[in-house]
This record gives C-alpha cells, structure tokens and sequence, in this order.
C-alpha cells in the first residue's frame, strides 16, 4: 500500500517532511511558464469535508460536459489517485514523465539559487497536477488545500471562488492552537474581488473569515447563512435532505452517507450557484444528480453488508463525532472497532467519540513511521482496556475482527487514512478470495 518504489524521487522528498511557504514551488511554476494560471480554478480548504466537496464539485462540472482536472490528498492505496482527470487517474507513465521534468528543473533552479533546499512530496505532486491539467487543457480544476491554506503549495492560484467547509482542531502545531488562529491559516486562500463560499459555524472563526473577506473586497456567501435553510427529513425510505436558497429547494440523498455529507453537499450546492451567478450555467437537476452518484471511497464507505463493515478516516475529533453520529443513527448496535491513528493526532479526543461504539477495539498500525503503536494508545487510554485486542499489522487486525464478528457482528475501520487505504486493499483481496 502506498509504495511509491515506480517513484524514487517522490519516494526521497517524503523524508523532507513538510515546510509551509510559496517561494519555492512560485519559482519551479514561474520556469514552467505558469501552468496553473491557464484554466479556472476552484480552491477548497476546510478542516474536515474538504476532499468530499471537492469530489461533489468535480461531479457537478462533469455532468455539465465539462473537462476536470481534481486535485486531492492524500491518497488511499495509489499515489495516482491524488491527480485525476474526467474522473481518470493520471496514467503511471505520464506521473513518471512529469516527475523526470520537474526534477530536472528543481536542480535547475537550485543550482543557480531560485530554489533553496529541496522540494517537498507535496510541493512536487501539486506542480504535477498543474502540469498535467494544462496538458490535457481541463476547463475547470477543482483544488483541495493541503493543510491550513495560507502557505500551502496550492496557494499560488487565482480561483474563481474560494470555499473553506470547516474550521476545528488539526494539525496545531503548524496552523495556531485556537480556532481563530486556524480559521486565519485557512482565510489565507481568500483572493481579491473573488467570492468566498463558507460553511464554517464557529463564530470565533467566521469573525476572521469575515474581516479577511473585508479586507480583500471578496464577497462572503455563508452557506449556512441567512436566506440558506439547510434540513433533515425523514421519510418511509429513509433520509433526505432539504437546502433552501434564494434561487430554490434542493431535495436530495447524497451517495455519501451521514449527516456531514449532507452539510457538505450543501457547500458545494452554494458554490455551484455563485459560479453560476459568474457565467458557468450550472443547472439545478444536474447538480442534485451529481451529489447523489458522487463517489468519494474511504469516508462512510460500506465496503461489505455481511457482516457490515464501514471504513472512514476520521482522524480528527469532528470528524470522530460525524462517524459516531451516523453510527448511532444508522447502525444502532455495538460493533468491533479497528484502530489506528498517527502519533501526532490527540487521541483522547478521537477516540472518546469512536470507542463507546464497541464491544471490542483492536488496536493496529498502518505501515508508517507516524502512526502510533498499539501498546502506547492502550497504555494512553487504561479505561477501555477490557476491550482490548493488540495487532500489530493491518491485515491481522482484520481477520481478527472477521473471526470475532462471526458474520452478524458490524465491524468499523476508523481512525486514519492510511488504516482505511490498507484496510481497503485488504478487504478486496480477500473478497476477490472468498
């Protein structure tokens, strides 16, 4: 899973680790000629919902007959699913192309100290989306943030709208330790005279959003906002959800499961309607057709019925409560949790949502130098030990919970994305088996 061994100088950047800032990645575009100013261009930041919005926009411009570009992180199983376009992973030979061309240019430009230091995993993989969506003329690329949003390397575009989903705790030790301070690492992406669609409720980080919105003349459309009703119904078939804008109702059952992704087909339906407002004619039975076949794996995903087993990576607290949420309204009986989180993640926190689900917890580790071991997260949270199953690996943690779930127990797969990518790997190798 995620071996990057077709990718030698993907696989070297990874040990740079992450450094914030545009000097580097602005230099490397600027000798390209500025790849990512030649298309429009929709850039989503957000703490959690991010990546789904992104994947409910790229549906809603592709059942229009528009050319998408889609950039994502990270990726479940290969890194080729990070850049797409058409909904097309990008083919190996042309990742292996691109990567050929920028590395001749990274030494280029270090060599006559444009460059300083090394380009980081992310800094490379973003030029190639840049790259690869100008070769293949998309009409529109549809961007997600890396982390936070002011120093991300996708911060050197000029979007048509820019949309932050969320703002909660991640990633504190690079975006600030409170949610004003993170909600201005993310306000950072909001350009001059260009609308912002917001779906933040916090009103400690809406009052940043807003006085950044202020400060750059951009137009703020809070999607939860006045004039905007967002509502949940239920009817004999289940579910379905009510947006309520100035220019309609939409009614609709997202593909993606839980309450979250209602609220997060919502921001894109506001998104959709300002691009609309700027020229794009998006229509509305398309766009409530694109959020009900959007297919985005790993989040809520119903990998197999008997047993029922669900896989998300929520990897941080909001995202915990959105799967314990969708759990105890959905499923409504306890299950066996598999477990794994990276050591930077605050666990307590994660976990007090996700472990009163089960009846039993196996604890694993994906294979990364980040990711907790299972003894330690046992040892940080004594009180569920009664619960506990200690697997070191992956697979072994999966056949476990398959053994004790004796098909009628619901098994969940939470707590990390790179557990839901290898766990994904597993499962359908084992279902190709079976």
């Amino acid at each position: 899973m995620n071996s990057l061994v077709d990718y030698p100088y993907l696989e070297q950047a990874q040990l740079f680790g992450i450094r914030l800032g545009l000097e580097n990645i602005s230099a490397v575009l600027e000798a390209f000629g500025q790849p990512h100013l030649s298309y429009p261009v929709i850039h989503v930041a957000g703490t959690n919902g991010k990546g789904s919005v992104c994947a409910l926009l790229d549906q809603v411009f592709r059942l229009h007959g528009y050319r998408t570009g889609l950039y994502t992180s990270p990726h479940l199983i290969d890194v080729r699913e990070r850049i797409q376009v058409n909904g097309h992973l990008i083919p190996r030979r042309e990742l292996q192309r691109l990567l050929g061309k920028i590395q001749k240019q990274e030494k280029r430009l270090k060599a006559s100290g444009q460059v300083a230091g090394a380009l980081t995993f992310f800094e490379i993989l973003t030029i190639a989306a840049f790259l690869y969506f100008q070769e293949k003329k998309v009409e529109v690329a549809v961007l997600e943030v890396g982390m936070g949003g002011r120093f991300d390397a996708t911060n050197v575009v000029r979007p048509e709208v820019s949309v932050i989903t969320t703002v909660s705790y991640d990633h504190q030790q690079y975006l600030g330790s409170t949610l004003g301070q993170i909600a201005r690492e993310k306000a950072g992406i909001i350009k001059e005279d260009t609308p912002c669609v917001c779906g933040v409720r916090s009103q400690e980080a809406l009052k940043v959003i807003r006085q950044k919105c202020r400060e750059a003349r951009a137009r703020l459309v809070l999607a939860f906002g006045a004039g905007r009703k967002f509502s949940l119904g239920r009817t004999g078939s289940g579910e379905v959800f009510f947006y309520k804008t100035g220019s309609g109702t939409y009614r609709y059952r997202p593909s993606l499961p839980g309450r979250h992704q209602g609220e997060n087909a919502a921001v894109a339906i506001a998104t959709a309607e300002v691009l609309s407002k700027r020229g794009w004619n998006l229509e509305k039975d398309r766009i409530i057709r694109a959020v009900e076949s959007t297919i985005w794996p790993g989040r809520l995903e119903i990998i197999s019925s008997t047993p029922l087993v669900i896989l998300d990576g929520c990897h941080n607290e909001a995202g915990a409560r959105a799967v314990s949420q969708f759990w105890e309204d959905s499923v409504g009986q306890p299950g066996i949790l598999v477990f794994a989180v990276m050591k930077d993640k605050e666990i307590e926190n994660i976990a007090r949502w996700l472990f009163p689900l089960a009846s039993r917890i196996i604890l694993t580790r994906p294979s990364l130098e980040r990711a907790a071991q299972p003894a330690e997260i046992a040892a940080r949270l004594g009180q569920h030990r009664r619960k506990y199953f200690l697997e070191d690996k992956v697979p072994s943690a999966l056949r476990l919970a398959l053994a004790l779930s004796e098909g009628r127990v619901p098994i969940l797969v939470a707590g990390s994305l790179f557990l839901v990518g290898e766990a994904r790997q597993f499962l359908k190798s084992y279902r190709d088996r079976g």
